[in-house]
């Protein structure tokens, strides 16, 4: 009975391994196939992919050299605002008729934009590199040498020669010139003339009112004034102490006044403050108005009051040598009535303020017996009679 045990067993062991083996023999050529037509599918995929690029790039050469032709052929707007205008109008044909055009620039430009800058040097002024050969460093670190600038006559030729001369841009912080494209040129007409950088955005767009108030009869909100809003805040109030206390310790501490430096000047110089007043003009004030006197009271002593023979005389005057206040009497000063000629004083007086130059005019301290001839001395007089010769009574 073991024997035979024995001999199943191993029956068994063998007919376990051949089927192990032919499943393997199996196997072998479906996962080889299976990797063959990973890897083709796999070169297809890499082939569809290089064709789309390829012919993206042709699309995009093809668009590129398109506008360079219009450009020549002078479909390009030129510095004009008639010009510009018309640009704006068919703007909205030029998105329909060739948007496949338009996709290609978009995309030419958006490779451009994505590229660093040039010039290395971050956000600095660029006079720390006036004096020097270079402006900067690149990605490698080497040195951006100044290109050679032209003089003004030469840029003012090649300015003539070419055509496409106002829409180049120098950039200092690279050292080169930028072409603005159409779009970039639109863009910044209408910014000129006050509108939206971009034709879809409506800046005077309908008003939308998201709130529907029609059948609120009532306020949304009538709560109570609350309690908080009438009270000192506690914690204002702690603050205070907490800033208090840091005071007394010494943790906050307040600036101090700051020291007057003394202030030098040239011993042996001219004067600063006469040679700064001498640049600007000399500030002349107006003279004031003559403060009235004791004929414009309202009731002045009887000789300032004239008689009606003087008034009478005031009348074959000349205009302007006639008195232009005639003083009269009242009883009190709320019974005297308003100034005929106050709007008329007020208005010449400005006039002469406006239209009379004003000369400062220097006093001279003289001596007034310095002014007085001088006689001559009575040695120089003689001969003259000096005895008493003839005597009338």
């Amino acid at each position: 009975m073991r024997e035979r045990k024995k001999s199943s067993a191993v029956e068994v062991s063998s007919v376990k391994k051949k089927k192990e083996k032919k499943t393997k023999d199996n196997n072998e050529p479906r996962e080889q196939k299976e990797k063959e037509e990973s890897q083709s599918i796999m070169k297809q995929q890499k082939n569809t992919t290089s064709r789309s690029k390829k012919e993206k790039q042709r699309k995009t050469t093809e668009d590129y050299e398109s506008l360079r032709e219009s450009e020549l052929s002078g479909d390009e707007v030129h510095g004009t605002d008639h010009d510009v205008d018309n640009a704006d109008d068919h703007h909205e044909e030029d998105q329909t008729d060739g948007s496949e055009g338009h996709r290609g620039v978009e995309e030419s430009d958006s490779s451009e934009d994505e590229v660093a800058p040039r010039n290395t040097i971050g956000d600095v002024p660029l006079e720390w590199y006036k004096d020097e050969k270079h402006i900067g460093y690149d990605i490698s670190g080497k040195k951006i040498t100044k290109k050679e600038r032209q003089d003004k006559l030469a840029s003012f030729l090649a300015n003539v020669d070419d055509s496409k001369s106002w829409r180049k841009i120098y950039d200092e912080y690279n050292d080169e010139e930028v072409e603005l494209t159409k779009e970039e040129i639109r863009l910044v007409q209408r910014l000129l003339k006050g509108k939206a950088p971009h034709t879809d955005f409506d800046q005077y767009a309908d008003y939308v009112d998201w709130f529907k108030y029609d059948d609120a009869l009532h306020p949304l909100s009538n709560a109570p004034e609350p309690k908080r809003r009438f009270i000192p805040s506690k914690w204002e109030s702690k603050k205070v102490v907490q800033y208090v206390r840091a005071i007394r310790k010494g943790l906050i501490k307040f600036d101090e006044p700051k020291e007057e430096e003394p202030k030098f000047y040239l011993l042996w110089g001219d004067d600063s403050s006469a040679a700064e007043k001498a640049k600007h003009l000399a500030y002349i004030p107006a003279p004031k108005p003559k403060l009235p006197g004791h004929e414009e009271s309202y009731n002045p002593s009887l000789e300032y009051i004239p008689t009606q023979e003087e008034l009478n005389s005031y009348q074959l005057m000349y205009e302007e040598d006639r008195p232009k206040f005639i003083p009269r009497r009242f009883t009190s000063l709320r019974s005297v009535p308003a100034y005929e000629n106050a709007v008329k004083d007020s208005f010449e007086r400005c006039m002469d303020l406006y239209l009379c130059p004003r000369v400062r005019k220097k006093r001279v301290n003289i001596d007034p017996e310095t002014l007085k001839p001088k006689l001559p001395s009575r040695k120089d007089l003689k001969p003259y009679p000096v005895a008493c010769y003839l005597e009338y009574k």
